[in-house]
């Protein structure tokens, strides 16, 4: 993984680092049920973000080496697998 893709997807992970604090606080404040449903939503959406750029570029990297993927056991089956986990 390049330098630049892992900093976005940590940005990301920071993100919902942050929201998730923010969904505490509302709870912790007694604020509306709609307010942190959507702040649950956001941080969610953030980390479903950035599980799936952090899978493509595992694909992208099994892609262009396939036969370093399949030693490292990263074969279709394993990848569909870890695809549907994140699913």
């Amino acid at each position: 993984m390049n330098d630049e893709l892992q900093e976005t997807i940590l940005t990301r992970l920071r993100r919902a680092e942050g929201q998730v604090r923010g969904v505490q606080s509302m709870i912790e404040d007694g604020r509306d049920c709609a307010e942190v449903v959507a702040q649950f939503s956001a941080a969610i959406r953030a980390v479903e973000q950035a599980a799936y750029k952090y899978f493509a570029a595992t694909v992208q990297e099994c892609a262009v080496h396939p036969d370093e993927a399949a030693a490292s056991g990263y074969t279709t089956d394993r990848l569909e697998k870890l695809f549907m986990q994140l699913a």
